[in-house]
Parts: structure tokens; sequence; C-alpha cells
């Protein structure tokens, strides 16, 4: 590993975001409280950008029983990255390696109607991979995955519209996070036999990636034996530091578990039919996301995103308590924002060890005695001295607005 380049292993560490301990075991991270902070940011961004898109969102359980991943064909084909099943009685539990046999479930629960279509499903949920030990590695490959996964169940002439339209929603995702995708790719069947029977389904989801891609005008390039064990499906590229590629997002056209779980709706017709089942996912695991996140920014994160997005600095002990009002103002108005006082060093010390913070407020006697901040950014800009109620409502604007942008 070239030690010039970063590494999310190793910022994770220094940043204090995540840690590992042989007790917990191999791929079993746990985060510290500002990993834990852009976790959930993260996590509710998702969320509600997800909702503003249409999506419900659903809990299903981390368990299921053997049976039902027979009947998804994830036992078949998928059984050398699930974990061995634990006895109960007389009955088989699993630790799911996918969500979507649950949401096909949760989809089946009750009869439904094409006026129900297309019926968006997302899930914020934690599923299981048994890796092997020597490819495990921080936050990038880990046996426990929290998995932005969403399957949207349609009609066969709106399946192209709801594939466009998640790429839409990760394309924008990426710019808010400013992170980039350097290739799509169209992943098919080939190089062995881990694919379920069916030609003609496959051939006709991979046509209708192929519109949707054309629709969408991305460009794409196609590689054999990248699918997924059910269906075609355009993976997201991103690129480490050092250039290595990993699949982040997901758009995927599956015709195979609506027909395993005998999925209906009810047409306009009166007749019944089979809906077609769109899976993807926004930002992938928000394991390998945050990892990407940590690299690209070198852990200086987008404000909005950002652990801790206001330090209040007064120069002096005098200061100190219209700082403190300051930060608690702050709070407030929904920012993360801390105090560091002198007894944390000198002032250029603590501007130094705020250098991650987006913003940071410094208060001296000038300031104090007029109710001002003067403001400087994490990219050494200098605002100059602000009313304390326009530089929250800018710091604020901002934060609400996301994106990269620390400043208008």
């Amino acid at each position: 590993m070239n030690e010039a380049l970063p590494d999310h292993r190793r910022l994770g560490r220094e940043l204090g975001l995540f840690g590992t301990d042989p007790l917990m075991g191999a791929g079993l991270p746990y985060w510290l409280p500002d990993g834990a902070v852009v976790r959930h940011t993260l996590e509710e961004y998702v969320r509600e950008a997800e909702r503003a898109a249409g999506y419900r969102h659903v809990y299903s359980p981390v368990l299921g029983k053997r049976e039902l991943y027979e009947l998804s064909g994830h036992w078949d084909h998928y059984s050398d990255d699930m974990f061995p099943p634990m006895r109960l009685g007389a009955e088989e539990a699993v630790l799911r390696p996918s969500l979507c046999p649950h949401h096909a479930l949760i989809y089946r629960s009750r009869p439904r109607s094409h006026h129900e279509l297309p019926l968006r499903i997302a899930e914020l949920g934690t599923m299981y991979r048994a890796e092997l030990s020597g490819v495990l590695g921080g936050l990038t490959r880990v046996r426990a995955i929290q998995l932005n996964d969403a399957h949207v169940f349609c009609t066969p002439d709106q399946v192209v519209h709801e594939a466009r339209a998640a790429l839409e929603l990760i394309a924008r995702a990426y710019a808010d996070l400013g992170i980039e995708a350097v290739r799509h790719r169209l992943s098919l069947p080939g190089g062995g036999g881990k694919y379920v029977a069916g030609p003609g389904l496959w051939s006709r989801a991979t046509g209708l990636l192929r519109e949707v891609l054309a629709e969408a005008g991305v460009a794409y390039e196609e590689a054999e034996g990248e699918a997924a064990f059910y269906g075609p499906k355009i993976d997201v590229q991103i690129a480490d530091p050092a250039g290595r590629e990993s699949t982040l997002s997901t758009v995927q056209i599956d015709f195979h578990q609506p027909a395993r779980f005998d999925l209906r709706y009810t047409g306009a017709d009166g007749a019944r039919h089979r809906p077609v089942m769109v899976h993807r996912s926004v930002i992938g695991s928000v394991e390998r996301a945050v990892a990407h996140l940590i690299e690209v920014h070198r852990g200086a994160f987008p404000a909005w995103l950002a652990p801790v997005q206001l330090v209040v600095l007064p120069v002096a002990e005098e200061q100190a308590e219209q700082a403190a009002a300051l930060a608690r103002q702050a709070v407030a108005r929904g920012l993360r924002a801390e105090l560091a006082g002198p007894g944390h060093g000198t002032l250029a010390a603590r501007v130094r060890a705020a250098r991650l913070v987006p913003y940071q407020a410094v208060i001296g006697a000038r300031e104090a005695g007029s109710g001002l901040a003067a403001v400087r950014l994490r990219d050494g800009r200098r605002i100059g001295a602000l009313p304390v109620a326009d530089l929250l409502g800018r710091i604020a604007g901002r934060v609400a607005a996301r994106g990269t942008l620390l400043w208008e």
C-alpha cells in the first residue's frame, strides 16, 4: 500500500471514525461517535431522497428460514457466501444474504392492484456474507453489511422509467456527496453455472437495461460474468486513489424472483399479471460508501456530512461566555457545533486541530463587544466578521442545500 495515498483504514483510525477488536471478529468493525455521525447523516440523507422519490420504508428481520432462500434461489446459487444455518428446534434459520426475498414476501402479504404500481419498497437493512478472512479489510469488505436497498414492483411498461429514475437518483446522490463514477458497467452472465435458467428472461432483462442506459445517455461497457445470479444489472463503478475499481451502486431488472414467489397484481382487464422487480441501491453498502468518502475527501467531508460542522474559538478566557452562547445557538439551529476554548491550547494550535471542520468562528474582544464572529473556512478563506445570526443562517443554509460548496 502506498502510504502517500489516502487509505480509509489509516484515516479512520486517525480521525476516530471506526475501529476493530479481535473479540468482535474480523470483518465486524464498530463505529466511534464521529463515524456514527457520518453514518447516521448518510443514512438519513438516503431515506429523505428515497421518500421524495416515492419510496416507502420498511423493516424486515435479519433472519429467515432456510426454505425462504431455497425459494428465492439463494440457497442453490449463493450458499457459498452465506453463513451456515442455525438449528432452532425442527427448523433451520439463516442470516440473510440479501433483502430481496423479504421484500417479495412483503409484496405478496396482500392482494395488489395495478393502481398501486409502481410500488417502491426501501430499507436500510443489515445482511450477512461469510467472507473469508483473507479478503476482509477496513470498511470495504465486511461480514455484516448495512445495505441501502430497495425494490420496485412494477408493470412491464413501467420498468424502463423506474430503472432510469433510479440511475438519476444515484447521480444526484453522487453530486451531493462529492464523488464520481468512473464508469457504468452492464453486467451480464457468463463464465460459469451460478446463474438461474431462463434464456428468454435474461435476454429480455438485458434488452431493457440497454434501453435504460440509452435513454439516460450514459456510456457503458459490457462485462460477462458479473451479473447477479437472477438477472443482469447496471453497476456504477468507483475507484479508490490507487485506481482499484469496485461497485458502489446498482440497478437490476429481475423476472426470476417474481416468478419464484408467484407475485401477482390485478390488471385493468381484471386478470392477474406478474410484476417485474427492479432492484436498486443508491449508495450500496453504508460501509463501502463511507470508506470511499473518507478517501475521496481525506476526512474533510462536505459540510452537511461532517461530524463537526462549526467550531467556536474564543481568543481568550474573557470571550468564553460569548463563545459558549454561540455554540449553544448553533446546536439549537440543528448544527453540530463544538467549543474549543483557551484550555485546549493557543489559538493557532486550536485552529490547526480543527483543520477538517468546515467552519471556524473566532471571537476576540472586538467581536465579543459587537455580537460578531470572525469566520474562517476550512479551505483557508477568511470571510471576516459577521453578526452571529447571519453566520448561523448562512451555515445552516449551506448544510440544508448539501453539495460540496462551503460558502456562497
